[in-house]
């Protein structure tokens, strides 16, 4: 697949899955980091897991490395103040990001969604995991389903740049500007970082997905988390079954928003009816966001399928053509389908009663239309 964005020619690149496995690496990155660090995510609980990694990077601080922390202002409004000040104290650049617009109810604007962490500009890790128990191996729960990307080289560099600038305030002329079409599709590379952001005229992830959909020649699999496409998005996925290529859709079998969960069983039978596999995870919560097309492109990231990633956040993915990591994350989505999920059949969709029906319809559309319009998020979802 060819891609936008900044194009990298030579890294070291492996997939890291969610819990344990992940943890121990960020922590280990920080402890081994000498000059800077940059970590940005979209939640930051104040619970066991994030107070180990907030002890981390006061370590590292106090080895003045200098490390700068950004968090959501919406997801992470749970900090006690007690828990900023101590990280200020240590010498953390600390803040949060705010939308347009928020109260205890609503939150109008952009989500700074993304979760990015680089370490001396030459390691990174960038997925759809946030800080929190939730997405940690505990010793009564496995952590919900969710990926990352670790990197070395100088796709660190380029994200370091941009958690660098999204650190920096900005002028009202400055937020408005919109840095205009960035997509070059003669770009070629084994990784890119890709992103969404609508104030800055970035659809970069969503266009990854158009691209890919035009081009897939065989197979398609999509891992997403809160899977409500809009009417392109789905003529697309169209279009790419009717040419001959297998698609199949990893959705989750139980979500933290029920509601969201409802709407996106609504469209069971349209994906069935076109052909398209669905399997539902079922061992966890499902977080992950990642596709992969043919055996020669992935995508990772905190990008969903949804018109809040494509239109209303903040999101960063990379897409990778390396070979032998497209199929190792194509082989990690086989067994998840073979051993963690139960497939979808269209007789299973066709037993449910007119009533849930009805609710799958009404759930369905409410949230197109509150997506449209706001971006919610909800408490239940914090």
């Amino acid at each position: 697949m060819r891609t936008n964005t900044t194009s990298i020619q030579s890294e070291r690149l492996r997939l890291i899955k969610g819990g344990k496995e992940y943890f121990d690496l960020l922590k280990e990155l920080i402890a081994k980091a000498e000059e800077s660090i940059f970590f940005q995510t979209y939640i930051f609980d104040e619970d066991e897991t994030g107070t180990a990694i907030a002890d981390a990077l006061k370590a590292a601080a106090s080895r003045h490395v200098t490390v700068s922390l950004l968090v959501d202002g919406y997801a992470s409004k749970g900090l006690s103040k007690s828990f900023v000040m101590n990280l200020k104290e240590t010498g953390i650049k600390f803040k949060m990001f705010d939308p347009l617009l928020k109260s205890k109810y609503f939150y109008l604007g952009r989500r700074l969604h993304h979760k990015v962490v680089t370490v001396d500009a030459k390691f990174s890790l960038v997925g759809g995991i946030n800080i929190s128990n939730r997405y940690n191996d505990m010793p009564d729960e496995p952590a919900w389903l969710d990926w990352a990307v670790y990197a070395e080289g100088e796709i660190s560099e380029v994200l370091a740049k941009i958690c660098e600038r999204r650190m920096q305030p900005r002028s009202l002329k400055q937020f408005i500007k919109r840095s205009g079409r960035s997509y070059r599709k003669n770009q070629i590379g084994p990784v890119k970082v890709i992103e969404n952001d609508w104030v800055q005229g970035k659809r970069e992830i969503t266009k990854s997905y158009m691209d890919m959909f035009r081009r897939a020649k065989n197979s398609i699999i999509i891992l997403s988390a809160y899977f409500l496409p809009n009417d392109q998005f789905r003529r697309k996925l169209r279009a790419a079954v009717r040419r001959g290529v297998k698609v199949q859709v990893i959705l989750a079998g139980t979500s933290d928003i029920k509601v969201a969960k409802y709407a996106e069983r609504y469209m069971y039978q349209w994906l069935l009816k076109n052909g398209i596999e669905i399997f539902e995870y079922q061992k966890s919560v499902l977080h992950g966001k990642m596709a992969v097309c043919d055996g020669e492109w992935s995508t990772v990231g905190s990008y969903n399928i949804n018109t809040v990633s494509a239109y209303a956040s903040i999101e960063l993915n990379l897409a990778v053509t390396d070979r032998a990591f497209v199929r190792q994350a194509e082989w990690q989505l086989h067994e998840i389908m073979l051993k963690n999920c139960m497939k979808i059949t269209a007789q299973q969709v066709e037993a449910s009663g007119w009533i849930t029906k009805m609710g799958q319809q009404a759930a369905y559309y409410l949230y197109r239309v509150l997506f449209f319009v706001f971006t919610f998020y909800f408490k239940q979802h914090e």
